[in-house]
Parts: structure tokens; C-alpha cells; sequence
């Protein structure tokens, strides 16, 4: 029988079981799959923080959802359109998320009886009519692989393994994705073990042919690639584009670039990836804590190197007092927070936006630093080259917001042309620079910049330029310790305008407003971008004005952010977080902005959040 090809626009698709069963894997295979095919994507990865929670339990299941279109795209989608549930714990779990009519695949042969109960199920739900609504494929994908695998010389548990495999062949051809990619990916992953490489190509290739031979799956569907503007793409991943982008301020700089780090989740792949980079001059160093990683970082900093630490929350908070040490001894550090759901260990691997008051205010004394966020998984490329300049260019630690949604999504990212990118212009001190009464020289260490305020960088050995370096505070211009008050008020606004300044050097915050007769301004930071220009396309699309301004630069602020803000009637700010950047704008510019908060582990739903602003939007 012929099968029907249906054309769509856009499909969103969730692979959920349990974390033995590789649904991360077959997730980001079916992603590259898709993005060689051209198509614009999104994904949200979704997975427990236990290492192994009891298999076939709600707490063990892991999901990867990717949302897909022929269009520009800038979320992982509110719905799936299809869900693979690989046992009764990935559909309980999810079903609750699946629009009725959507199309669900089960695997049959996990709905056993033993299965069933560990999640609560009396009954099968294929069974008692739960499933009714939906668009149901009951598959036996455990007993097809192992089927397809019987002459392989392999356990029937590693057999059994290789179901992912199948289910990404299955759905590979639903959607007319080619598989070559994958196996070409498999033959590598295993090439020391030969027989596992031919077991999951096996598998892979049964799938895609029980999608074309059974009369269950009667359509096939088909999305063409997107119109993006031309260049060369790849598919990278919020860490990952984190980690290029600091490789090449490093490049662009001529610094050597020092990562000092102590794994945690979910900053770990920056320092993976930076490993990997040797060749650009990159040196990694895994510390024995967080502490000794920031004290190492800007030990480099002091030797003349671009100094990077990469943690997450709980890291923040031992990193203070270090950080506090860097605005005192005013050297450049980036330090890159990717956050997570806390408070202490919190929900390790859920995503969250609630660091924002720890990077502004967290750390004793008059400790100011610049803050800026990345807003997609591909923006984290800029934003780490522009964390960098800053640094280098004022002498000051920053702090660069990423988030557990960012690291791990991924996109299409174009890869930038060397040109296209910021020039970062690093002039270290190489001679004395003030002039005594009876006209013999010497360096002042803390002798300014008149229009940066920064500092000289000296490297440490220059013949002439010795000076004292610590944590006790500094004489203006000589460096020489003094506990003089007048002093020191002085130095510590000299370190407040001097991250100030940098205000003058960044770009204004503009607004999207096409109509310009918007009187509701929609107002993010970080990973919100994607969620917030969504639902603000949505309402649009229903005649309504509304506009959307996005902030890289956290602080500083933007020089006209006051008055964007007050140019409309209603600011609403939605945050995955209580309101911290609400209350910092009203506390700044006494402006009664609107919060609309969540702190789910989560982001937002470009669906919820057009509900809540449409109804500002009328109420208006």
C-alpha cells in the first residue's frame, strides 16, 4: 500500500522513558537529523538529577523535546505534537502535556503489569479508555529489536538496548529524515566495539523499515527546510557556543585563555569543551573546589592571561569572596553562571533565572561587577566575547548568565565570518607612567584611563613596573596600602563609576515595535528571549500592538533604559524567578513594572505567557 505524504509547517516532538533508555541520545540524533536537513529547531532537554533513580519510576523519567519548522522558530515548542513513551512512567509523566488528537507511541512491551504499578496504574491506560483522545500506536519496540537482532552474537539485555535505535529509525521515517548522519555517528561512538556498532545500525535501519512496511503508520510527513539567511550553519548548544565564544575573545584579544573550574551541573560542558581546544592556546585546569578554581583564574588574569572560572549557583556563593578580591585588585575575570533551581542543591538539573541579585549584590562591601546574559543557545557565542571585552577593556570581574535551558538547548547557530567579529584591544603597561617633582619616573599602578577609569595591566616580571597586589585597600594612583578614609571613600567610587562608564560604551535598549502604537512594553533578560518574542508574534498576529525590548547588559544598564520605559503605559517583566529584575527597575527608576513569575524548573510557554499578556494588552 502506498503511504501519504502530509505536508506541515512545523511538528514538535518529545521521546520520554526512562534514563537507561537513551532518550537524550535519540533526541539529539533525530536534532542533527533535522538541522542537516535544514529545518530551524529548537530543543529542550529534560532530565533527573539522580545519576539512576529506580527504573520505571516517575522520578527516573527523561524527555528531549524538539520543536522543528520551515520557518524562523524561537521556542522548543508549548506541546508535543507527538510523544514516544517508552514505559508507563515517560507516558504518566507527560501525557498531561499532550494536546488531544496529538499522536502518541507506546511501547507496548513495557506495559507490564509490574510496570504499571510502580507508577499507579490499576488498569493499562491503553486499555481502560484513557488514551481515547489521542492518535495511539501501540508498538512492541522492545520485542521488535530484539527480534531484528537475533542473529547478532549479544545478550538479549543488550539487545534490548538498542530499542532507542529502533524508535529513532521509526520515527526518522515519519518524518523523512535521513539516518546516514547517524550511522556515520554510531560507527564512531563505538568503533572499539564493532559488535554494538553493527547491533544499533541494525536496530536503526528496522525501525525506518517498520515504518514503511506496517499499515499502522499509513503517513508519512514532510518539513522542508527554512529560509535563513545564507552561511554556514551548524547545530550547537548553549555551553557549547559559550565556550567558542570565549576561545575567540581570547583569539581576537591575543590573551591566552585560563578556564579554572570544579565540575557541576549544569556548567560542566564548558569546561568538556574547553579541553578540547588546546591548539587555540586554551589551558583548563579541573580544581580541587570552586574557591581554588577562581583563585586560579585570576591568578592567570594577574600573569597576563584572559582568566575564566565556569560554575553554577551554589559556585557563585563560594566564588564571592574571590570575586570581591578582583574588583579590589581591579584585574579582569569572567565568571560564567550557569543557573539552576535552588536554593542549596535546589533541582540540579532544572533550569531557573533566580542568580540575577546574587550576581549584582552577592559579595561584601562595595563589590560592584558588570553583569550581562546570553538569550538563546547561539547568543551565548556573543555574549561570552562581549563578557570578555568588557572585562578586559575596564579591568573588572563580570558575571555572565546562562541557564540550565540554555546550556543544554540547542539551534542553528551561523557561523560567523572572523570580521563580523568585536575588535578587543588589550594594551598591557610597559613603562613607568608618572613623573615625579624632581622629574624621576616610577609606575602608579592605579594611575586611571580618563575615559575607561581602568587601570595599567602589568604583567608580572616587567622590569620596572613591580607593584603591591592583594586584597587590602589601595592608595589612588600609587597602590600603596592605606587605611585613610577619605581614601578610601574615594576608591571605592572610583570602582563604582568605573563600571558605570561602561554604560556609555554599550548599545541602547531597543524596542520591537513594528506598529508603534504599542502602550504595553514586554521586558526580558536571558533565556526569556525566546518565550517572550513568541507570545508577543501570537498576539500580534491577533491585531493587538504590543512591543518587546530584550536586555543584554544587566549591569550596567543600558543609558536609556529609563527613558524607553517610561515611554510606555505598562512594563511587564516575566522572569523564572520572584521578581528580581522588577524590583530592581522599581527601586531604580521607581517605575510600578508588572512582574509575571514562575519558579517551576521550567521556562515559560510562549502559550502561557500570551494569555497573560493579552489580557494586559485589553485591559490597557
Amino acid at each position: 500500500m502506498a503511504k501519504q505524504v502530509r505536508q506541515l509547517d512545523r511538528v514538535v516532538i518529545r521521546f520520554a522513558g526512562d534514563s537507561g533508555d537513551g532518550m537524550q541520545l535519540t533526541g539529539d540524533r533525530f536534532t542533527a537529523e533535522s538541522a542537516q536537513l535544514g529545518n530551524d529547531l529548537s530543543t529542550l532537554p529534560n532530565f533527573p538529577a539522580e545519576i539512576r533513580a529506580p527504573a520505571g519510576t516517575l522520578p527516573g523519567v527523561s524527555s528531549f523535546q524538539l520543536h522543528f519548522a520551515d520557518y524562523d522558530i524561537l521556542t522548543p515548542g508549548d506541546a508535543p505534537n507527538v510523544l514516544v513513551a517508552m514505559n508507563p512512567a515517560a507516558l504518566k509523566a507527560n501525557l498531561a502535556d499532550v494536546p488531544r488528537a496529538a499522536e502518541i507511541i507506546v511501547n507496548t512491551d513495557e506495559f507490564t503489569k509490574r510496570n504499571l504499578a510502580k507508577v499507579g496504574y490499576d488498569v493499562s491506560p491503553i486499555e481502560d479508555g484513557t488514551l481515547d483522545a489521542y492518535a495511539v500506536h501501540e508498538v512492541p519496540l522492545t520485542s521488535l529489536t530484539v527480534k531484528a537482532l537475533e542473529s547478532f552474537d549479544i545478550s538479549k539485555k543488550d539487545a534490548e538496548r538498542s530499542k532507542n535505535m529502533f524508535a529513532l529509525g521509526l520515527l526518522s521515517w515519519m518524518y523523512n529524515r535521513s539516518v546516514e548522519g547517524t550511522e556515520a555517528f554510531l560507527r564512531k561512538k563505538f568503533a572499539s566495539r564493532p559488535e554494538l556498532v553493527e547491533a544499533n545500525v541494525t536496530a536503526l535501519k528496522a525501525g525506518w523499515n517498520y515504518g514503511e512496511t506496517t499499515e499502522d503508520f499509513a503517513v508519512q510527513y514532510e518539513v522542508k527546510p527554512a529560509k535563513l539567511p545564507a552561511g554556514t550553519y551548524r547545530n550547537i548548544t548553549g555551553n557549547t557556543a559559550l565556550a567558542y565564544g570565549l576561545i575567540a575573545a581570547s583569539v581576537r584579544a591575543g590573551l591566552p585563555l585560563f578556564l579554572g573550574a570544579y565540575p557541576i551541573t549544569p556548567a560542566s560542558d564548558v569546561l568538556h569543551e574547553l579541553s578540547k581546544h588546546k591548539k587555540f592556546g586554551v589551558l583548563t585546569f579541573q580544581a580541587e573546589d570552586e574557591i581554588a578554581a577562581v583563585g586560579a583564574a585570576l591568578g592567570a588574569s594577574y600573569g597576563g592571561a584572559l582568566g575564566v572560572t565556569s560554575t553554577s549557583g551554589p559556585g557563585v556563593a563560594l566564588k564571592g569572596e574571590t570575586i570581591g578580591l578582583a574588583v579590589m585588585q581591579e584585574l579582569p575575570l569572567v565568571i560564567c553562571d550557569i543557573q539552576r533551581a535552588g536554593p542549596s542543591t535546589g533541582m540540579p538539573t532544572k533550569t531557573e533565572q533566580a542568580d540575577l541579585n546574587m550576581a549584582l549584590y552577592g559579595r561584601h562591601g562595595e563589590s560592584p561587577a558588570a553583569v550581562i546574559a546570553g538569550s538563546s543557545p547561539s547568543d551565548c557565542f556573543y555574549a561570552a566575547i562581549e563578557a570578555a571585552r568588557i572585562a578586559v577593556t575596564y579591568r573588572v570581574p563580570v558575571l555572565l548568565l546562562s541557564d540550565g535551558y540554555l546550556a543544554n538547548g540547542s539551534e542553528p547557530w551561523r557561523l560567523p565570518k572572523v570580521a563580523e567579529l568585536p575588535e578587543i584591544t588589550v594594551d598591557f603597561a610597559t613603562a613607568h607612567n608618572h613623573e615625579n617633582e624632581d622629574g624621576s619616573t616610577e609606575f602608579w599602578p592605579y594611575l586611571r584611563d580618563p575615559e575607561t577609569l581602568a587601570r595599567p595591566w602589568a604583567i608580572p616580571g616587567t622590569p620596572g613596573l613591580e607593584h603591591r597586589i592583594g586584597g587590602i585597600e589601595k592608595a589612588d594612583g600609587t597602590g600603596n596600602i592605606s587605611y585613610d578614609p577619605a581614601n578610601h571613600d574615594t576608591m571605592v567610587r572610583l570602582r563604582q563609576a568605573k563600571v558605570d562608564a561602561i554604560a556609555r560604551d554599550i548599545p541602547d535598549l531597543v524596542a520591537d515595535d513594528p506598529s508603534g502604537e504599542a502602550r504595553v512594553l514586554v521586558l526580558g533578560w536571558g533565556s526569556t528571549y525566546g518565550p517572550i518574542g513568541a507570545a508577543v508574534r501570537r498576539i500580534r498576529d491577533k491585531g493587538h500592538h504590543i512591543a518587546q525590548a530584550h536586555l543584554r547588559h544587566l549591569n550596567p544598564l543600558p543609558a536609556n533604559t529609563e527613558a524607553l520605559l517610561r515611554s510606555y503605559d505598562k512594563v511587564v517583566v516575566p522572569e523564572m524567578n520572584l521578581g528580581q529584575l522588577s524590583q530592581l527597575l522599581r527601586g531604580r527608576f521607581l517605575i510600578d513594572v508588572i512582574g509575571y513569575n514562575k519558579v517551576r524548573g521550567l521556562p515559560f510557554t510562549a502559550g502561557e505567557l500570551e494569555s497573560a499578556l493579552e489580557e494586559i494588552v485589553k485591559n490597557v
